[in-house]
């Protein structure tokens, strides 16, 4: 039976991966993001690959009233899983150092965004008394690192609001899965490296790290399991990954 699956950030990364493995197994579509022109490329593609419906909703998940504007809008509110995937690291320097704009995009984002979307999908799950909602919250929520700061702190956020929703949303038999994935080479350090596309390779030399595709692949599977079973937290790295600290790279200078 097809599900509707809401993703937020899926233009690029996991969102977008796990826009394309949803499709593929013929899942119909609310995608979520703030570029356009990567929202209706997607739209055409995976509609043109898969017969499936898909609504494209852009706009950003900073804005609150942005955020409820675009969901109000859909005509079919009957969302059965929520991925709130959207959220970024921006800069990379000790906490004495940092730039509050660095700051106010991480925690806009991968707080309060994650939030904004939730607060409005919730009610839905709610009447329903069903519903699946899975954040995308990192090893960087599990254990800080030097330099990490704001967007450990972030993400240790993404870890307590998944465990609180849990509980919050018990009585309403809603599942809540955290994922939190170690190091995966995708849009991410580029982003938070501010562009610079050569000092984000940098980051994944000497070890072969997880791709966003990987990723996608457990989000599907925690949506696969019978009803009865939850996946209440969930840490992946590649093989090479222990930990935020520990990365088995061939070149143990880089």
């Amino acid at each position: 039976m097809p599900k509707t699956i809401f993703i937020t950030g899926a233009t690029s990364g996991f969102g977008k991966a796990s826009a394309e493995i949803f499709a593929k197994n013929g899942h119909n579509l609310i995608i979520a993001g703030r570029r356009k022109d990567r929202l209706e490329a997607l739209t055409d593609e995976l509609k043109s690959q898969h017969n499936i419906n898909i609504v494209p909703l852009c706009f950003d998940i900073r804005d609150n009233n942005a955020v409820v504007s675009a969901i109000n809008s859909l005509q079919n509110k009957n969302i059965d899983v929520l991925i709130n995937s959207a959220g970024l690291a921006s800069g990379l320097s000790k906490i004495q150092d940092g730039q509050l704009d660095d700051w106010g995009k991480m925690i806009d984002t991968n707080i309060k965004g994650l939030l904004y979307v939730s607060k409005v999908v919730m009610p839905l799950m709610i009447n329903k008394k069903k519903g699946h909602i899975i954040n995308i919250g990192s090893t960087a929520g599990k254990e800080t690192y030097e330099k990490g700061n704001i967007y450990c702190a972030s993400k240790y956020a993404v870890d307590a609001i998944s465990k609180s929703m849990r509980i919050d949303l018990l009585e309403h038999g809603i599942k809540v899965t955290q994922i939190c994935p170690g190091a995966a080479e995708t849009e991410f350090s580029e982003v938070r490296f501010h562009g610079d596309a050569e000092k984000a390779k940098k980051a994944y030399l000497g070890y072969e790290p997880m791709s966003a595709e990987d990723v996608a692949s457990i989000i599907y599977y925690v949506t696969s399991l019978p009803e009865n079973l939850c996946i209440n937290d969930l840490v992946v790295t590649s093989l090479a990954q222990a930990n935020s600290f520990y990365i088995n790279r061939k070149n143990k200078e880089l």
